[in-house]
C-alpha cells in the first residue's frame, strides 16, 4: 500500500473526527438537527481529510528532504546556524510581545519565533557563499578558491553534455569533486531532443545519453539541483549566477561563457583548453605524416588534420590532394578556439 493512500486514510478518520465535533458544537446555530448536522460535518471533515493531507504531510516532506539531499554540507550547517539566530531573536521578541494582550501576547511570540527562524535559515543558506568566503578570508585567512578538489563542485553546462567528453574525462579520474546538473540545463536538453531539426535532436539525444552514462558510472557523484536563479532569463546567466552561488566551478565548451563567467571571477574549466593542453606538441623544424584532405583558403594550399583534431596548413600541399606527405613543421599559432600548426612539404623544404 502506498505511502500516499495511507496518508489519505489516516488523514480521512482524523479528519472526520474533527468534523464531527465542530459539527456537534455548531449544532445549535444550524436549521438541521444535531445528528444531520454532525453527519454534515463529519463528510465535509472525510472530503477534506481524503484529498488535502498529502499536501499539508507527505509532498513538503518529501520537498524538504529533496531539498537537504541536494544542499552541500557547508551550506546545510549555515541553514542551521540561520535557524537558531533567528530563534534566538523571536525569542528576545517574545516578551515583549507577550505584553500586548491576553489573545496577541498568547499568539504573537510563537508566530514572530517560527517567522524569524524561517528567514533566518532562507538567508544564511542562500547567502551562503559569501558566509564562508567571509569565514575562510577574514577568520581563517585562507581563500575557498584553494578548496581541496574532493569538495569541489563542477557544474555542467549544456554544451558540455552534449559534446561527450566529460564522460572519459571523469573516467579517468584527473578531476575531482561532485558533477552538478541544474534542472534548467536538463529541461533545455529536453527542448534540443525535441527539435523539428535533426541535427539539433540528435545533439539533444547524445547529451542525455551522456547524462545517463555519468549517472551510471561510479567515478564521480552527480547532482541534479533544482536550484534556479529567477531574475536571470537566459541559460548562460543562471549558470553563471548558480556557479557564484554554490561557489561551484562551471564546466563548458562554449568559448563565450568561458569569457562571460570569467569576467565575473567564477572559476571555469573548458573541455576544449584541456584537450588542447593535452595534444602533442611539435615545434618548428620537426616533421611528421599527414594525409592532405581538403584545399586551404589561399592558393596552392592543402589542410590536414592530426588524430587529435588539430588542423594542419600546408602550404604548396594542394598538388598532394588525397595523398600522405612528410611535412616539415614552420609555425605555431595557439588561440582559445584550438591550436594550429602550418607546415611545408618536406621536399619543398628541403629545396
Amino acid at each position: 500500500m502506498s505511502s500516499f493512500l495511507l496518508c489519505r486514510i489516516a488523514g480521512l478518520v482524523v479528519f472526520s473526527i474533527i468534523g464531527s465535533r465542530i459539527g456537534a458544537a455548531l449544532a445549535h446555530l444550524s436549521s438541521f438537527g444535531e445528528d444531520e448536522t454532525i453527519l454534515i460535518f463529519l463528510g465535509l471533515g472525510a472530503l477534506a481529510g481524503l484529498i488535502a493531507t498529502p499536501w499539508v504531510t507527505i509532498i513538503p516532506l518529501r520537498a524538504w528532504r529533496r531539498a537537504v539531499n541536494e544542499m552541500t554540507i557547508p551550506r546545510l550547517a549555515l541553514a542551521i546556524c540561520g535557524g537558531l539566530v533567528g530563534l534566538t531573536v523571536g525569542l528576545m521578541l517574545a516578551f515583549p510581545l507577550s505584553l500586548l494582550g491576553e489573545t496577541p501576547g498568547q499568539v504573537l511570540p510563537a508566530l514572530v519565533s517560527l517567522v524569524c527562524g524561517y528567514l533566518g535559515m532562507q538567508i544564511f543558506s542562500s547567502r551562503s557563499s559569501e558566509i564562508l568566503d567571509l569565514i575562510n578570508e577574514r577568520i581563517m585567512g585562507r581563500s575557498r578558491r584553494l578548496q581541496p578538489f574532493a569538495t569541489r563542485q563542477l557544474l555542467l553546462d549544456t554544451s558540455v553534455l552534449i559534446d561527450g567528453r566529460i564522460v572519459e574525462i571523469a573516467e579517468t579520474g584527473f578531476i575531482g569533486g561532485a558533477l552538478i546538473i541544474p534542472r534548467f540545463v536538463l529541461s533545455e536538453l529536453h527542448r534540443v531532443a525535441d527539435s523539428s531539426d535533426s541535427l539539433r535532436r540528435n545533439r539533444g539525444r547524445r547529451g542525455l545519453a551522456k547524462l545517463n552514462e555519468l549517472q551510471r558510472s561510479n567515478d564521480m557523484p552527480v547532482k541534479i539541483v533544482d536550484d534556479d536563479p529567477e531574475d536571470f532569463g537566459e541559460v548562460d546567466a543562471k549558470l553563471v549566477a548558480l556557479s557564484i552561488q554554490l561557489n561551484a566551478s562551471l564546466v563548458t565548451n562554449d568559448f563565450n561563457l568561458n569569457q562571460v563567467a570569467d569576467a565575473q571571477g567564477v572559476d571555469v574549466l573548458n573541455v576544449n583548453a584541456l584537450a588542447n593542453a593535452v595534444r602533442s606538441v611539435y615545434i618548428p623544424g620537426e616533421t611528421f605524416a599527414i594525409r592532405i584532405i581538403q584545399e586551404g583558403r589561399d592558393p596552392n594550399q592543402g589542410i590536414g588534420y592530426l588524430d587529435d583534431g588539430t588542423m594542419v596548413v600546408v602550404e604548396s600541399g594542394q598538388k598532394y590532394m588525397d595523398r600522405n606527405v612528410g611535412v616539415e613543421v614552420t609555425k605555431l599559432i595557439n588561440r582559445p578556439t584550438g591550436r594550429m600548426i602550418f607546415a611545408v612539404p618536406q621536399a619543398e623544404a628541403q629545396r
